[in-house]
């Protein structure tokens, strides 16, 4: 038994997976203390988009710190947290024609998950909220409520309520019109639905398994949301910060969001960092009513700020990730045709793009294999049953190329084990 075993609790998962200590990384690349290098396709759970380490970012932190730059002020004024607001406004919101306030919540999604609930609570003064099939909003109790998950629910330990759940985009398949589904629901006083005071929902899917909901339902949904005076509000906590090709997952589809959630990537270096953003009128907190010690990280101000300027002063950065994403599906897709054109298929977005296996223990073989030779990749899913590429947006398309040929080893291993398996 190792140290990691003999003093950690036993809640730990991705060490599982990946059995070996990491000490390095650099780009794209997970480098362990005995020097072997793997290809990193899954970038801290889609929290580095721009890759372990990046120069500009680290440069900015370290010239920061060393001159004794302020490290935690709860929520009062720093130069590092004006920075990013000026930024963020100038670079994101401005151009995109968002009117929104930002409200810097405690550091991790689940935070911005449960502040955006707890504010559509109270402005609207109803308790329930519609979230969907499939999704994934966080852990602590109220956004474990709005979490689909039955593994994640089943820690709870105590009811999960005041949320119901409806079925997702194409969750029927593509002839179900699930938005007249709810409409029919929410317009029947005795359908037992109450009246939510939100809607929270993923434009893809992440941890679900790379569901991607079409710019028609996504509109469809805000219309509905506008008919039955319900708030808007869109998870893009692993989404955003250019996962799909766009700065937000949504930008394509010309709806306008109550609130948006955002965290991983956004720090853009892996500090933790989390945000709401809301509509003005939205903004009816009393100072102090909703906080925690950890809201506003300067250390993080300071990466995004770099990151921002850095990749978000154009749209050469977007392009780039249209880009790879369509070579990695590509690359996918030739995977597909060779092991499993009736079995195996593509879904997601962007670079937020995966293989769904006919099962996960499929889907776990191939990722155990592909980790054997050097590509760390994982699942996600309701069965984790999809291979999930969640690699850092600014991989090389050597790495990609590369990667790709680890993958289709791997599908080539365990497809042609199976085939035998049941020729006998």
């Amino acid at each position: 038994m190792n140290l990691f075993e003999q003093n950690e609790s036993s809640v730990r998962s991705y060490c599982r997976s990946f059995p070996v200590v990491f000490d390095q990384a650099r780009g794209a690349e997970l480098i362990t203390r005995d020097g072997k290098h793997y290809i990193d396709f899954l970038a801290g759970a889609g929290t580095l988009n721009y890759g372990h380490n990046h120069p500009v970012l680290k440069q900015a932190l370290l010239d920061y710190i060393g001159n004794d730059g302020i490290t935690h002020g709860l929520d009062m004024y720093s130069d590092a947290k004006e920075r990013f607001l000026e930024t963020f406004s100038r670079l994101i919101l401005k151009p995109r024609g968002m009117d929104y306030l930002m409200q810097f919540t405690g550091p991790t999604g689940t935070n911005a998950v449960e502040a955006a609930l707890k504010l559509a609570r109270k402005v609207t003064g109803r308790s329930n909220v519609i979230s969907f099939t499939n999704g994934f909003h966080g852990c602590s109790i109220g956004a474990l409520a709005a979490t689909g998950n039955q593994h994640h629910r089943g820690a709870a330990g105590v009811p999960l309520t005041d949320v119901s759940r409806m079925p997702y985009a194409n969750y029927f398949g593509d002839k179900v019109n699930t938005i007249g589904m709810m409409d029919k629901l929410l317009g029947d006083p005795s359908s037992g639905i109450d009246k939510p005071a939100a809607v929270i929902v993923e434009v893809v899917q992440g941890e679900g398994g790379l569901n991607a909901a079409s710019a028609e339902w996504v509109r469809k949904l805000e219309k509905l949301c506008r008919k039955h005076q319900m708030l808007l509000i869109v998870d893009d906590i692993q989404a955003g910060c250019g996962r799909t090709g766009s700065f937000f997952s949504f930008e394509a589809m010309g709806i306008k969001p109550d609130m948006i959630t955002l965290s991983k990537s956004l720090s853009g270096f892996g500090l933790p960092f989390a945000m709401l953003l809301l509509r003005k009128e939205l903004d009816q907190w009393k100072p102090g009513e909703h906080n925690g010690t950890f809201r506003g990280n300067n250390h993080a101000f300071v990466t995004a700020t770099a990151a921002l300027e850095h990749f978000w002063r154009d749209d050469q950065f977007a392009r780039s990730v249209q880009a790879k994403g369509k070579r990695i599906a590509d690359g996918m897709n030739k995977i597909v045709r060779r092991y499993g054109p009736d079995s195996l298929f593509i879904k997601g977005r962007g670079m937020m793009i995966g293989i769904s296996c006919p099962d996960g223990d499929s889907a776990a073989a191939i990722c155990r294999h592909a980790f054997e030779h050097g590509l760390v990749i994982e699942t996600s899913g309701a069965h984790s049953e999809v291979v999930k590429c969640l690699c850092p947006l600014t991989i090389s398309e050597a790495q990609i190329d590369k990667a790709m040929s680890i993958l289709d080893a791997a599908f080539a291993a365990v497809m042609s084990e199976q085939a035998r398996e049941q020729a006998v």
